[in-house]
């Protein structure tokens, strides 16, 4: 199914597919993420969000007038491996994608940690590994499978759970702007990518992650599903706000 795809000319390419690829480039092209001749570093987790965003980012690339590279890594836990022929798999989709793919084994707990473990920590091992490789090979932007719905979620657990209105933005520089993480799926709905992962059966793997059915995400789901039953257009409205915050209602001071 992706060999078809791909080969497909813009306007064989199946309606709830183009319209994904088509969101992915509004939110590339609205928050200037990606310009001529940059290359852009794909943290590949296996799941089915990092799979699809290459994909699109793929398809796009064949009719845009811009041209950049695309390189993809994945970090493979030493604790909880990627079994070989799924990670062969994986390996494989990339190449029909065009895009060079790196494993790295990594500890997931490293020494540093002093045996605390939590998402957040697992989070930001992920990101210096994937950092670290970024600096190694002179690459300045890297992108994550980040979309709409864990950016809202994000904004809800901080606001709700820790008293402060932050959000992951779809672009964030590290290190004075030396390094810039990029979310070019920031305007796609997370059940439009469950349909093309499906779909298209993509070679998707799910870390074995000892809080993969516990964490936060997983508690706010059901919460914005309760939204989503008042108003189809919750998602769009949180993840809009930071940009219509009116400062006349902020407190002047603490």
């Amino acid at each position: 199914m992706i060999d078809k795809i791909l080969d497909s000319e813009t306007d064989k390419i199946p309606k709830w597919l183009m319209r994904s690829i088509k969101q992915t480039g509004k939110g590339i092209n609205r928050f200037n993420m990606i310009e001529e001749n940059d290359e852009v570093l794909l943290s590949v987790s296996g799941g089915k969000d990092s799979l699809a965003l290459a994909l699109f980012l793929s398809i796009r690339l064949k009719w845009l007038p811009v041209k950049y590279k695309l390189k993809a890594l994945h970090v493979n836990w030493r604790e909880y491996p990627m079994p070989p022929p799924l990670l062969s798999n994986i390996s494989a989709y990339f190449d029909k994608l065009g895009i060079p793919f790196e494993s790295q084994t990594a500890d997931m707990q490293p020494e540093s940690f002093k045996n605390k473990f939590n998402c957040y920590l697992c989070a930001r091992n992920r990101k210096r590994i994937v950092f670290d490789y970024a600096a190694k090979h002179n690459i300045t932007k890297i992108a994550t499978g980040h979309h709409m719905d864990d950016i809202v979620e994000t904004t809800l657990i901080n606001l709700c759970l820790r008293g402060n209105f932050s959000t992951m933005m779809p672009i964030q520089e590290f290190f004075n702007g030396k390094v810039k993480v990029i979310r070019p799926l920031c305007l796609v709905r997370e059940p439009q990518i469950r349909l093309a992962a499906e779909r298209l059966v993509l070679p998707v793997h799910n870390t074995s992650c000892p809080y993969k059915d516990t964490n936060l995400r997983l508690k706010m789901k059901p919460i914005l599903k309760q939204f989503y039953s008042l108003d189809k257009h919750i998602y769009e409205h949180v993840f809009n706000a930071p940009w219509k915050i009116n400062s006349e209602y902020l407190p002047d001071r603490l």
